[in-house]
């Protein structure tokens, strides 16, 4: 992820916003957002899909999982559109230093939760969002099942030809179906379906 980005609108009066550069609307609600090393700025069309999607959602009260954090991006959108609280985990060691300083830069840290992936907290999971490509989304689908046992999934960074193998992966314990589409990219929503 090279090159130097500026705000982007997500929705209407919602804006990520880099630390070095000016909300283009003062009064919005914004995250202040520097990758680092990690991936994800809302650039791409997979993180867009899902900040657009999260801006819909009533988070008030949730408790979310953003698996494959990256920057944080996710879990601090659901924390900033009102989740209660969020747990960030990713491989990447450098993935989590970024997070850990942009929930610091938004005033979020103390209800985020970060872990490496090895050390996933026990849930529940009222939303797990994961946003990372379709073959570690088809081998997590037994854990995030496991996670999630009532919620809402929100599965992106696939490309429209792998959605149906990714929805097989999940359908055991999920309905799936088509959240957003875009540039060939798609996100799918699953809706827990009760034992």
């Amino acid at each position: 992820q090279s090159g130097v980005f500026g705000p982007i609108r997500i929705a209407d009066g919602f804006w990520i916003v880099p630390s070095w550069a000016q909300a283009p609307e003062p009064d919005a609600l914004k995250l202040r957002l520097d990758p680092g090393l990690a991936f994800g700025t809302g650039t791409h069309a997979t993180t867009a899909m899902c900040l657009e999607w999260l801006d819909g959602f009533p988070l008030s009260g949730l408790r979310a999982l953003d698996y494959g954090c990256g920057s944080g991006i996710l879990a601090l959108a659901a924390l900033r559109l009102g989740a209660e609280s969020a747990c960030a985990v990713d491989i990447d060691p450098q993935a989590l230093v970024a997070t850990r300083d942009n929930a610091r830069r938004n005033g979020l840290i103390s209800q985020l939760e970060i872990h490496d992936a090895g050390e996933v907290p026990p849930g529940p999971f009222d939303l797990v969002l994961a946003n990372i490509l379709a073959g570690p989304l088809q081998q997590l689908a037994p854990e995030l099942a496991r996670l999630c046992p009532t919620g809402i999934l929100l599965l992106a960074g696939l490309l429209d030809a792998q959605a149906a193998e990714v929805a097989d992966a999940y359908s055991p314990w999920f309905d799936i179906e088509t959240a957003a589409r875009r540039d060939g990219w798609i996100a799918l929503i699953g809706h827990r379906r009760a034992e």
